[in-house]
């Protein structure tokens, strides 16, 4: 304790860290206030009742996400999630295009500027069609919106809201990253993540110590703990592959005399590919819902496989969910790790990998060594996604169950290591010790936040 105290003590005696953090919490306070104000139009009691009479479909899933509000029809019912998807998109398409791949690698700060600013345009449209999408649904939740309502007034007031609460978030994000602590987007998302987790978690105590399960909600918690520490170790965990720079002679004095060349490596991650593939194998999973009830008649509800793949708790949904992980954690990390880039930067470099020859044989053995590392890391992944349905298959409540993996332990992990790396970086800059006794904080090294980059 006396040491937390101390660190706390020089954390708040840096000036400019403090205020980093001060503006941080402010914005941040002012996204959570504008997840409270409801859409104009709306009838709330009526969300109320419907919230408290669902299911555990996967729209609980979006509601995690924006801390409540899209349950809420708030004004940021549809939180930051449009421009996520939009840098998704942007990101696939630098992957594919020549045009973005020139913008991302080869045209520097101006390239950045122009992804930026494609980035901020393509969430507007995304925004829209989302943003009427959400409206459809909160219209077909009978009596929340009032009969003699202006139709016209409503979709087209709400669809400005909307549109302009995702752009004010989008502001948000951008200006923590700029004048505050840590990734402003991915800080959005967390504390969205977290607002719900104290309501989930008492009512978990609530029903442990009423039911006189007080041993099973401390075994709960411990291995709450052991999952959040497996993230973490999957999160940094990296193979290190060696590589030795020839040796060469600098200048001609006695001192500079050719030395043995330097040592280093390259760090492959267990989990380079991140949150993304739970993301990709979500939206994939969002898709046999809205298929079923596409193919249903107006008022029945989807039976039989569609009925079970709208329940995330269920098994067709959890195996299918688990295989998706796997396979878009193996194409994204095919995207993200590039053999023949490694092999060529080692080339011009003067490097080489001790035992392997350059060229084709060290591109084919970081591409080996790859695919061995990415089999657990896509493994764990996909049982991290899964665990919520498992945990609440044990009598966990499913809203507290949620916080045991998939995206939002993944997203917490992330942004919780990186915001800590940058507040140590301070630290170590003023002459401070770091926030842990020995080593470092890895928090960018192990995955890169959501909105990194963008």
């Amino acid at each position: 304790m006396k040491k937390f105290i101390e660190t706390f003590k020089n954390i708040w005696s840096i000036k400019e860290l403090r205020d980093r953090i001060l503006f941080t919490l402010l914005l941040l306070f002012v996204f959570r206030v504008g997840s409270f104000i409801p859409l104009p139009g709306v009838d709330t009691n009526a969300l109320d009742t419907a919230a408290a009479g669902g299911g555990n479909d996967i729209l609980g899933l979006i509601n995690i996400f924006t801390g409540g509000a899209f349950s809420q029809a708030a004004i940021f019912a549809l939180g930051i999630m449009p421009y996520i998807t939009a840098s998704i998109i942007i990101q696939l398409l630098g992957f594919a295009v020549p045009y973005f791949q020139r913008l991302q690698q080869k045209e520097g700060e101006s390239g950045r500027k122009k992804i930026t600013q494609i980035t901020r345009l393509l969430t507007v449209a995304i925004t829209l069609v989302q943003g009427a999408g959400y409206l459809t649904y909160i219209k077909s939740i009978p009596g929340a919106v009032p009969p003699g309502t202006p139709m016209s007034i409503f979709w087209f007031s709400n669809i400005i809201i909307l549109s302009s609460g995702v752009i004010f978030a989008m502001w948000l994000g951008e200006k923590i990253t700029d004048k505050g602590i840590g990734n402003g987007v991915s800080l959005l998302i967390t504390i969205g993540i977290i607002a719900t987790l104290p309501r989930e978690f008492f009512g978990e105590v609530s029903k442990r110590i009423t039911g006189g399960g007080l041993f099973l909600l401390i075994l709960e918690l411990a291995l709450f703990f052991v999952v959040v520490m497996a993230v973490v170790l999957v999160v940094q965990g990296v193979r290190r592959i060696p590589i030795q720079f020839a040796k060469r002679m600098v200048g001609r004095s006695n001192a500079n005399m050719p030395t043995a060349g330097a040592r280093d490596y390259i760090p492959l991650k267990v989990n380079a590919s991140g949150v993304m593939p739970i993301i990709f194998a979500q939206a994939i999973m969002f898709l046999p819902p809205q298929l079923g009830t596409w193919l249903t008649a107006d008022g029945e509800a989807p039976s039989g496989i569609m009925m079970q793949l709208t329940d995330w708790l269920s098994v067709p949904y959890n195996v299918i969910f688990f295989l998706l992980v796997v396979v878009f954690t193996y194409v994204y990390t095919a995207l993200l790790v590039n053999p023949q880039q490694y092999a060529e930067y080692l080339k011009r470099q003067n490097a080489f990998i001790p035992g392997i020859k350059p060229g084709k044989s060290t591109q084919d053995y970081i591409d080996s060594l790859t695919t061995r590392v990415t089999l657990p890391g896509s493994v764990f992944l996909g049982l991290i996604a899964i665990l919520p349905a498992i945990i609440a298959a044990f009598g966990v409540n499913p809203g507290f169950a949620i916080f045991y993996g998939g995206t939002s332990l993944l997203i917490l992990v992330a942004v919780v290591l990186d915001t800590l790396q940058q507040i140590e970086s301070y630290l170590l800059m003023r002459k401070y010790d770091g926030l842990v006794k020995s080593g470092r904080i890895k928090g960018r090294s192990g995955m890169q936040p959501i909105g990194a980059g963008m």
